[in-house]
């Protein structure tokens, strides 16, 4: 809890310095096993003084300390940031953009991507958030009181993904629950037993086992989004798991958030390496790889392939979130927040890698087993073709049909298409080619808890591996949730100045109720709703805003000497340049490609259909139409509204409220009239502010104080 300034009507000197200390404590009390950062506003403090005559130019200058909780080491907090960044999308996104956008040549333009906007823009967030030593809304106010709606945003996105986020932790909560038996539940399709006999489900025959088992034994889902269902109690119960464990890893704040990272950020890389091994023992998994290092260089030419690269760059590392930012906060004035940003950019990407490695492989076993079935399926509908439509001379000698290959099979379609010619078609022979398979691009939850969960059931020992694989999810969800939920529990801490534990408590109460819309039978078409239209576009203007805000309105050279006094180096020159120029067009751009693409695509969702086992694409209702564009003005209206507000009221000289933010603590500074003389220091020091000054002197042992309070853009 900030402490209360303290007020004074007294004359004498000894009260006037104690009112000015005061005026500039607002320290957060933190436990007693956090560390203390200690802040100096010599300056200030001197001013002061020298105002009341009790102080001599060779006096010793005194420190101010601000209570703030700091990270045990700096391995804790490395491990926040790869915990924060490194989430489901580098599992499921990557390798399904890696497979859609050429393979290995998808890695090109991700990688320059990475050096021209993640790396920047990852630096800056890191580096604001360590000199201020705030949350994203105190950042913004600090910089200019005009931008601070892009840290309301920032929160707003924060929920909004919080929301829909924990959904997908409770899915795999589900299938971890389910995973322990044998064989595993979507092994196989269920049976149904009448008067007559037994067969198989329709839906399940006509689609898969493991395809049942997520639409109708997980979901139960409606056939459209306005078909509510009503809740699926199962779901219902996981989630409301889900939320208990984000509340009790993040109740204590960095205290409790910091050990969770511990496990959520190293045990998916056991998991993966795990998985890596067992499946290059697999037969097929090989195919896939090779698939997935085979480029196809004529698709770079395509400019959605960048656009795609860009802004998975720009969400793998969670920028415009305020995750990075809070996270920072917690961090040593002099911390290498430059080694930081470039160390967990490339253990993302490495990461992503790994993931996409493992992903190949299990989907290169996969397509091998449905390759199989499917020339097994195709052989016995040549042998019933013998004698009648195929001549048993065109068989060559050396194929056995009751051990047929590929190979085997592609040579015989050969043989039967060149012979038949026009009439081929009508036999109805499938190419059974494994490239087709490789090349059916699966994302998202169909990857997970579909293709996943089928290749596992062929693996000895599956429940070992589908219990590691759901574990693997929940821990990178919720590391991923830890830093999302920081992105909105720090900064209203800040805001509202109570304690984190109650404020987290409600918020992830909140959070649950209005989850429910999630749980619903049609839940998941509102999550695929939510992951569409509630981030991209706001979080595309929030970093853009963020960029403009640092190196246009405070000011590069500016922030360049902060960092050179903060880091005692000076950054690399190119990042002048970058910030300036390179980066805040690429997410221009990025942002107008986005904007176009929505316009020129109206917004669909794919609905699951019963009765054809398939999914389709519809359009929303007008409802539906309105939800999503609420979603995006929602997120993005703190910006112009915060902007008015400061602009016709909080720009006026004679405003009732000052709010600066100063090396980590909010000042509110009640304002007095000139001729009034209640307040001991201003009514000696009618033409001085001790909040609203020029920036200190650098070397003074403190940070340059940025005049936030009376900047104008």
């Amino acid at each position: 809890m900030p402490k209360n300034n303290k007020a004074t009507n007294g004359r004498d000197e000894e009260d006037v310095t104690e009112t000015a200390k005061g005026l500039l404590s607002n320290e957060d009390t933190g436990d007693d096993t956090f560390k203390k950062s200690k802040l100096i506003s010599s300056d200030v403090q001197k001013k002061v003084k020298d105002a009341e005559g009790g102080l001599e130019d060779d006096e010793e200058e005194e420190e101010e300390e601000e209570e703030r909780p700091m990270w045990n080491n700096k391995l804790q907090y490395i491990l926040a940031q790869v915990g924060f960044s490194v989430g489901l999308g580098n599992v499921w996104r990557f390798p399904y953009l890696c497979q859609k956008n050429g393979g290995g040549a998808y890695l090109v333009p991700y990688l320059i991507l990475l050096l021209l906007i993640g790396i920047p823009l990852f630096f800056l967030e890191l580096a604001v958030g360590q000199h201020i030593r705030r949350g994203s809304i105190g950042v913004w106010n600090y910089i200019s009181p005009r931008l601070g709606g892009v840290g309301f945003a920032s929160c707003m996105v924060c929920f909004f993904v919080a929301l829909y986020y924990n959904v997908i932790i409770s899915w795999s909560l589900f299938y971890l629950s389910q995973s322990f038996q044998h064989p595993l539940p979507w092994n196989e399709c269920p049976l149904v037993r009448n008067n007559t006999g037994t067969y198989v489900k329709p839906e399940c025959e006509q689609s898969s086992a493991t395809t049942y088992y997520w639409y109708r034994e997980a979901l139960n889902i409606t056939s459209s989004i306005s078909e509510s269902g009503g809740l699926n109690w199962k779901m219902t119960l996981c989630l409301l798991a889900a939320w208990i464990i984000v509340c009790l890893a993040m109740i204590k704040g960095i205290q409790s958030s910091g050990k969770v990272m511990y496990f959520c950020s190293l045990f998916p890389y056991v998991v993966l390496i795990c998985f890596l091994v067992r499946v290059l023992l697999l037969n097929g998994s090989v195919d896939g790889i090779r698939h997935m290092f085979t480029p196809k260089l004529e698709i770079m030419q395509d400019i959605g392939v960048w656009r795609d690269a860009a802004i998975q760059v720009f969400f793998a590392l969670g920028l415009g979130f305020g995750g990075v930012i809070a996270f920072s906060s917690y961090n040593k004035r002099d911390n290498n927040c430059h080694a930081d940003a470039v160390l967990v950019s490339f253990i993302n990407f490495f990461t992503s890698i790994l993931a996409t490695l493992v992903v190949f492989a299990v989907l290169g076993f996969k397509a091998n087993i449905t390759n199989a079935k499917c020339v097994a399926l195709n052989v016995e509908k040549i042998l019933g073709y013998l004698d009648t439509e195929i001549s048993p001379s065109l068989i060559p000698s050396r194929i056995n049909f009751s051990s047929v290959n590929p190979d085997d099979y592609r040579l015989l379609t050969s043989i039967i298409k060149e012979v038949k010619d026009k009439d081929y078609h009508r036999l109805g022979l499938e190419s059974c080619n494994i490239e087709d398979e490789l090349d059916k691009t699966v994302q998202g939850t169909g990857l997970a808890f579909i293709a996943f969960t089928e290749a596992m059931t062929h693996f000895p020992a599956s429940p070992l591996w589908s219990v590691l694989f759901f574990l693997m999810l929940v821990s990178l969800g919720l590391g991923s949730m830890v830093g999302t939920v920081q992105g909105v529990i720090t900064p209203a801490v800040e805001t509202l100045r109570v304690r984190k534990e109650p404020v987290t408590a409600v918020f992830c109460l909140i959070s649950f109720f209005i989850g429910l819309l999630f749980v619903q039978r049609s839940g998941n078409y509102f999550v695929a709703m939510f992951d569409s239209y509630s981030a991209t576009l706001p979080l595309l203007i929030v970093a853009l805003l963020e960029n403009v805000a640092v190196a246009w309105v405070y000011g590069t050279d500016k922030f360049f000497q902060d960092l050179k006094d903060m880091l005692q180096f000076s950054p690399l020159r190119i990042y002048y340049y970058l910030w300036k120029f390179i980066t805040p067009i690429g997410l221009l751009l990025l942002l107008v490609a986005s904007f176009i693409q929505l316009v020129m695509n109206p917004p669909s969702y794919s609905a699951w259909v019963e009765d054809r086992a398939k999914e389709d694409t519809l359009s929303y209702p007008s409802w539906g139409l309105a939800m999503c564009i609420s979603l995006v003005v929602l997120a993005i209206l703190p910006v112009p509204v915060v902007f008015v507000l400061q602009y016709f009221r909080f720009g006026k000289p004679d405003r009732a409220l000052a709010l600066g933010y100063q090396k980590g603590h909010v000042i509110r500074e009640r304002q007095l009239p000139e001729d009034d003389d209640s307040d001991p220091v201003n009514s000696k020091l009618p033409c001085y502010n001790p909040i609203l000054t020029e920036p200190l002197p650098a070397g003074s042992g403190t940070s340059p104080a940025m005049n936030g309070a009376t900047s104008a853009l």
